[in-house]
């Protein structure tokens, strides 16, 4: 059976290095994986989203409408502009983070908060302080990886050895910090609130 993971959020945010380092994963526990990203304008501020499918056997990268087991977004506008892809049954996890988007900067489009936050709870969305938990660890930028610990723990992917992974493909400086950050988005998920789910 296929499982499909959307990852969305805004340029700058580590989206891509999170679904790489989970096809990796995937891919070393034997998985077959199809992954394929859309970068709008992702160094500007730009909506990103990566597509991840896994599996005995995928045919496609792409993730239809209606298709996604879990969408996971690194910023909480982002869930809801995504949120027609995933399906009836599907989990959101969001990070509680806002990063204004190139259209809110330009005054194009207005960042409605209150509203945007009361939609994600209507849809029993899983809401994560990533950023907070990232700055209380003395680095900012690996938010990515603590959103990553917990979409593995929300998909149950636990048997595999993310440690090895990012050991792999991490800047050896930067190995200790995001295994600490990976174990942290893992502790964010617990059985009880993923049951709710």
């Amino acid at each position: 059976m296929t499982k499909s993971v959307l990852l969305v959020g805004v340029g700058g945010q580590g989206t891509i290095l999170a679904s790489k380092l989970l096809t990796t994963g995937l891919m070393e526990a034997g998985y077959d994986v199809k992954m394929s990203e859309i970068h709008g304008m992702s160094q500007r501020g730009g909506s990103v989203s990566s597509q991840v499918r896994y599996g005995d056997s995928v045919c496609s990268p792409v993730i239809e409408i209606g298709g996604a087991d879990i969408l996971v977004s690194f910023e909480k506008m982002e869930a809801l502009r995504w949120l027609e892809y995933l399906k009836p049954e599907g989990k959101i996890v969001y990070n509680n983070y806002r990063m204004d988007s190139m259209p809110v900067l330009t005054g194009k489009a207005e960042y409605k908060e209150n509203e945007i936050e009361a939609e994600l709870e209507r849809l029993d969305a899983r809401k994560l302080n990533a950023a907070d938990k990232a700055v209380e660890l003395g680095n900012a930028k690996v938010m990515n990886i603590i959103l990553l610990g917990a979409l593995v723990k929300s998909m149950e992917l636990e048997h595999i050895n993310w440690e090895n992974i990012i050991r792999d493909n991490v800047k050896e400086k930067f190995v200790d910090i995001n295994i600490k950050a990976f174990n942290e988005g893992m502790k964010l998920v617990t059985k009880e609130a993923l049951a709710t789910n």
